[in-house]
């Protein structure tokens, strides 16, 4: 069940688009925000923590992706889902801003009907995912502690983003067993959502990085397995 009170920000340097994306989302019961750049964003962003982020990436003062990097190392907005708009439709602009920790992307000129469907993909994911149970995976130098949304690594407490610890969490609920990419899109980023081909080795890179290139392993052309 999607909750269409749920706060939204919308962030972009274009009044227009700010006024169109705005209005499209009211008009379904979202209660909307906005801000004009990736600093008024960060700020807006602590003082209602919204649901959903739907940011722009080229805009003055700071950008989306410096503005996305920094609510991702906010503990009270680093699980909050980032939805990308922009006109750019490079490649390296799509994995830029999945490694600073964007969920979505979407190319402008950005259709209504193509925005509620992405952003009540993400709300009903978040509303449907398992409630987080009072236990811990123990692999011993790793623990990946569900309660409290957090990894320990050689005693050290690590905060990932919030879908590489679901990803890390997905593979490491069955280690040993090897996971489609098919499988680990659709169980961490849902069916619904749209993701480029690399997203999946973005956030496994990025996993890597943090846990000295252990437990995660490729299997060539099948997908991801995690190991001790």
């Amino acid at each position: 069940m999607i909750n269409k009170t749920e706060k939204i920000l919308i962030v972009d340097d274009d009044q227009d688009v700010l006024e169109l994306l705005r209005h499209t989302l009211a008009k379904e019961g979202f209660e909307v925000s906005v801000a004009g750049n990736g600093a008024q964003a960060i700020e807006q962003a602590k003082k209602i923590i919204p649901a959903i982020i739907v940011m722009d990436v080229m805009m003055p003062v700071m950008d989306g992706i410096e503005a996305c990097r920094q609510l991702k190392s906010i503990e009270s907005t680093q699980n909050i889902p980032i939805i990308f708009l922009t006109a750019r439709s490079e490649e390296f602009a799509e994995i830029a801003g999945f490694e600073a920790g964007a969920d979505d992307y979407i190319s402008k000129p950005v259709r209504g009907r193509i925005l509620l469907s992405r952003v009540k993909a993400h709300l009903r994911k978040n509303n449907n995912y398992p409630k987080i149970e009072h236990e811990k995976l123990d692999f011993g130098i790793l623990i990946i502690d569900r309660e409290k949304f957090n990894i320990v690594y050689h005693g050290i407490s690590i905060q990932f983003p919030k879908k590489e610890f679901e990803l890390l969490l997905f593979l490491a609920s069955r280690p040993g067993r090897v996971f489609t990419r098919d499988e680990i899109l659709e169980n961490v980023w849902g069916t619904e959502v749209v993701v480029v081909d690399r997203t999946i080795d973005v956030h496994v890179r990025k996993i890597r990085e943090k846990l000295d290139d252990k437990f995660i392993r490729t299997i060539k052309g099948v997908g991801y397995k995690f190991e001790i």
